[in-house]
């Protein structure tokens, strides 16, 4: 017998801000997307329906699952599901009960807060422990994830590097590095630090007038930049574009020449993983000019593929950005390496295969050849 049904769960549907996501969706397996919450509610845009079993079997289940894990127990038996992916530590303890009924190889994949932001570890703390135990493998997006999830009581032994890596369209991507043109791509949240990267470039204004920065994105911070850029009298300088297609943030990222971004940990202690944003700049051959933020260094080598500073070293990210302008040769021998890097080390493919090959040792475990 044949085992490949592979449930995806996933708190949305399709967030502009999760391609990595939705990347999974091309594992080579039969995909069952389920979203709408860290305990999923919809499969492939249909609701999740109340199970018609006997009475006497729901009595029984209700005295362990509430109504929407026993929708989800239902769908799962329905399809003929045989191993699960839990995009976010969150969506893999809410799911638990129900795949532990079920006898279900878990594959866990952390991304960032799920590691990182305090009231989200005070919420599930205990129940990572039982997460831990239960998963037949973690994900993680960075090596510094991978001592926070040590932290926080996974065994080393169960836990697997591994990177997101950016769609390959972005490889296509030939930056002329002729104009003083910056981008930044994510969203306005706290641990992006939009502002940071706004008052760093207002630094490089004084020296060179003709500089600009894109920026890409929304978030509850936008409203803060917007104001920051007319305050700083920078809104001849600083454009904001909004939500981009990725078609229309290829045509920004060949326009441009370097890629800048101001990770810090947030007040509640939120922190990215290793933001796709920066594989993608590097696969379209940008620096990228960023902090030594969480999965940043692992990704972006200092001096060879981009320049970093410190976390909240404005003054640091502006001498970055002012020494790529003052030198374009330095701006296009780092953006060739940049995507060098990338294909040798961090391709969508690699991290496909690792995910396959992850979820095929849980399934060959579990069930056997």
């Amino acid at each position: 017998m044949t085992f490949n049904t592979l449930a995806v769960f996933s708190p949305n549907q399709n967030a502009y801000s999760e391609t990595f996501i939705q990347a999974h969706k091309q594992l080579p397996f039969q995909i069952k997307y389920y979203y709408g919450d860290f305990l999923p509610t919809t499969l492939d845009e249909s609701i999740l329906q109340p199970p018609l079993w006997s009475q006497r079997v729901l009595n029984k289940l209700r005295n362990h699952f509430n109504a929407r894990e026993l929708r989800l127990l239902r769908s799962l038996r329905k399809e003929r599901i045989n191993c699960v992916l839990a995009e976010y530590g969150p969506t893999g303890c809410e799911t638990l009960r129900v795949v532990k009924h079920l006898g279900l190889p878990l594959i866990v994949h952390f991304h960032g807060f799920d590691a990182s932001e305090s009231q989200t570890i005070e919420r599930y703390k205990d129940l990572y422990i039982e997460l831990f135990e239960y998963a037949s493998a973690v994900i993680v997006v960075s090596r510094k994830m991978v001592a926070d999830l040590i932290g926080l009581g996974c065994p080393q032994a169960k836990i697997i590097y591994g990177v997101c890596g950016p769609d390959n369209q972005f490889l296509s991507v030939l930056p002329k590095y002729a104009q003083p043109f910056f981008i930044a791509v994510g969203r306005f949240t706290y641990k992006k630090a939009p502002h940071l990267t706004i008052l760093a470039f207002s630094r490089v204004v004084k020296q060179f007038p003709n500089a600009k920065l894109t920026m890409v994105g929304e978030g509850e911070l936008l409203p803060v930049a917007q104001e920051l850029v007319r305050g700083l009298g920078l809104h001849a300088n600083v454009e904001f574009k909004g939500m981009q297609t990725t078609s229309q943030i290829l045509r920004l990222f060949e326009q441009s020449m370097a890629f800048v971004q101001h990770s810090v940990v947030a007040y509640n202690g939120d922190a990215e993983g290793t933001p796709v944003a920066v594989l993608e700049a590097q696969a379209a051959s940008l620096p990228v000019i960023a902090t030594t933020h969480a999965g940043i260094p692992d990704v972006v080598e200092h001096g060879t593929t981009g320049l970093l500073c410190s976390e909240h070293d404005v003054t640091g990210m502006a001498d970055n950005m002012i020494r790529l302008l003052s030198s374009p040769a330095l701006c296009e021998k780092l953006g060739k390496n940049a995507r060098k890097r990338v294909l040798d080390q961090f391709t969508l493919e690699r991290h496909l295969f690792i995910l396959a090959q992850t979820v095929r040792t849980a399934i060959q475990k579990t069930y056997g050849n």
